[in-house]
């Protein structure tokens, strides 16, 4: 234990523990611990929701006639004749902090920019009147091919305000990965930027513009300067017009009443299993889920600075927005946290320091880089406000959770989560009531009904069951774009389970009633008959000296045991021989004989997304001769390297 929970009586230190308090008070119940909070919440599901509605004080222009008319999944009706706007909560915040500065840009291509309360609010009412110029309406669809910058945030919050819905790619994306996405959607309106720097690369984004335009030639353009900010617009992208321009009027924002359900946002899956999916996001959802894990489980309050870093693509990115619904500031960051190193002045934690932040969101292979090269960021920067980090994307190692304690702070709250694009939400993460464990989870958000299962539904502890939500959530898609008879959908998620969420991660239960992925459930390695988590392979393999990265495979060939392939990246000097052996050596004792690879591969990058997510089951397939359309390389970091990787994998697989 890293840390202990707080004393029951020191519950009215946070705000999760004021607001159950207040419930206990109203219901006459008592709470002796987060789990039996947690237990009433999902017993009592519409009177929590109901209390959450109501705490955060949500603005709506018509009365709900129900918070939730029957628990049913998938085509839960959530508060059923409410009218409100996600924006309208925005910059009702923002309306409370006109002079404070809530926006802090960190960008190696235009450096930094403090947008107050009121300059933020300046700019959805210009971006907001550029859209209305173009006819842009409730349900109109509006795309950006945009960075972290608060250009972004503000047109996220403009478009939204409006009854729009938004989507974004990040520009590291090439025209193929962005027109996957975005094309779906038909958008009305796109705006983009030239160009980018990362590091000291200056990376033009005119040919890839050009070629998404080619072939949206009925969407409109908008083109931001942003690598050279001189550039003449009318000649580097023909027919798009300058962002100066578009935003050129201003008039007080409108912020249109929608009803709980309409579309909010469109989130894009990674792509990795065949077309990305077009995952749309209500108002609704998002605002009281967000509202929830900002204002309860983060405790966040218009005393922090809340770091968040991630493309504008991930899922991270728009629950950072919603920072901005408690009061809290937001820091953004565009650019390369390792150049010119991992403790050079752009890494995460110079900008946090830089930026006074109380709050971090990252992702936790960027912890275990950090750790794994002995950076010590509590003795190098001062990170004395910092007061709790949450890591999510992949597992967080015992030992990184140890590293955090010892070199960053003794008293911080570390809170690794595990959720998903898909409800852009948590299914099990951390709260500043629960106790924090090496490499665990700590519990489930309040008011989610999580539990691990087996294949005859029954819950298991101590053991990898298939992740499963068996009650709704507020922030579940509302559909998938073009899935019109639902089918993707319902495939997706109730395929397994009849009117039970299955995910597709393997969940296990401890017997102290924390929490801990194992990997994916479709990435289960099967050697003999023997289910083999990747999570315990990783664990072990990110804190050996001398691997750098790694990624573990299983193929059904060679024999009863199949072949288990583990791929390493190793540095230019390393005896590759002695560190194999070494690797043996340590899965055998410390895992088990089972756990030891037929092969072992030194390569030049293992096949990773940019929010630090393996490819293992999109490897596999390649490997086994399916079309490269399974995996989309304008998700992948190392997009060059895979061509060799599976070559190589295919030459040892033929000689077994």
């Amino acid at each position: 234990m890293l840390r202990p929970a707080p004393a029951r009586e020191a519950w009215s230190q946070s705000e999760m523990g004021r607001f159950l308090e207040r419930i206990e008070t109203k219901t006459g119940r008592r709470f002796d611990d987060y789990e039996a909070a947690w237990t009433w919440s999902v017993e009592n599901l519409e009177d929590f929701w109901s209390e959450v509605w109501d705490h955060f004080e949500i603005i709506t222009h018509a009365p709900y006639a129900s918070v939730l008319a029957e628990r049913s999944m998938p085509g839960a009706v959530w508060f059923e004749g409410a009218r409100i706007n996600y924006t309208e909560h925005i910059l009702r915040s923002l309306a409370r902090h006109p002079d404070r500065v809530m926006v802090k840009s960190r960008s190696q291509t235009n450096g930094s920019i403090n947008w107050t309360g009121a300059r933020l609010t300046e700019e959805i009412e210009r971006i907001q009147q550029g859209l209305i110029r173009h006819g842009i309406q409730s349900g109109d669809r509006v795309a950006g091919y945009l960075p972290n910058i608060p250009q972004t945030l503000a047109t996220y919050l403009a478009v939204t305000a409006l009854g729009a819905i938004w989507c974004c790619v990040p520009p590291e994306m090439g025209a193929d990965g962005a027109l996957g996405r975005i094309r779906q959607l038909e958008p009305s309106l796109l705006l983009a930027i030239d160009g980018y720097r990362w590091g000291d690369k200056q990376i033009s984004k005119l040919e890839d513009l050009a070629a998404i335009r080619a072939e949206l030639p009925d969407t409109h353009t908008v083109l931001l300067p942003y690598l050279d900010t001189s550039i003449d617009v009318s000649v580097a992208a023909q027919r798009s017009e300058s962002y100066a321009v578009f935003t050129s009027e201003r008039a007080e924002a409108i912020t249109l009443p929608v009803p709980f359900e309409h579309p909010l946002t469109v989130l894009f899956s990674s792509g990795t299993t065949g077309a990305p999916k077009a995952i749309v996001h209500s108002h609704g959802g998002l605002l009281l889920e967000h509202y929830k894990a900002m204002g309860l489980h983060f405790d966040l309050t218009e005393n922090d600075t809340a770091y968040w870093f991630s493309t504008t693509g991930w899922m991270v990115w728009t629950m950072g927005v919603s920072s901005l619904l408690v009061g809290a500031a937001v820091v953004l960051q565009d650019g390369d946290p390792n150049w010119p190193s991992l403790s050079g002045p752009w890494s995460q934690w110079a900008v946090m320091e830089e930026t006074e932040a109380t709050y971090m969101g990252t992702g936790s292979a960027y912890l275990a880089v950090c750790a794994h090269a002995g950076v010590r960021p509590g003795t190098t920067w001062n990170l004395s406000r910092l007061r709790e980090i949450q890591c999510s994307g992949s597992p967080l190692a015992a030992d990184v959770s140890g590293w955090v304690y010892d070199e960053i702070s003794p008293g911080i709250m570390l809170a690794p989560t595990s959720g998903g694009t898909d409800i852009c939400a948590a299914f099990v993460g951390g709260s500043p009531l629960s106790a924090v464990h090496a490499g665990e989870m700590a519990c489930r958000p309040l008011g989610v009904a999580v539990d691990s299962w087996d294949a005859a539904g029954n819950t298991l502890r101590g053991k990898p069951g298939e992740l499963v939500t068996t009650l709704p959530m507020p922030s579940m898609p509302v559909f998938f774009w073009g899935d019109h008879e639902s089918e993707r959908y319902h495939s997706s998620y109730f395929n397994t389970f009849d009117d039970v969420w299955r995910h597709g991660d393997w969940l296990v239960r401890t017997e102290r009633d924390t929490w801990v992925i194992t990997g994916r459930s479709d990435a289960t390695l099967n050697r003999g008959g023997v289910r083999l988590g990747t999570a315990e392979f990783y664990a072990m393999l990110e804190g050996h000296p001398g691997v750098n990265d790694a990624m573990v495979t299983h193929f059904e060939q060679g024999g009863a045991m199949g072949q288990l392939l583990l791929l390493i990246v190793a540095g230019r000097t390393t005896d590759t021989e002695a560190l194999e052996r070494s690797v043996r050596s340590a899965l055998r004792t410390q895992l088990s004989p089972r756990h030891v690879p037929d092969h072992v591969l030194f390569v030049r990058s293992v096949p990773r997304t940019s929010t630090g997510k393996r490819l293992e089951i999109p490897l596999k397939r390649l490997v086994q001769g399916a079309p490269r359309a399974v995996i989309d390389t304008g998700v992948l970091v190392n997009p060059q390297d895979l061509d060799d990787t599976i070559e190589r994998v295919t030459q040892v697989l033929s000689l077994a």
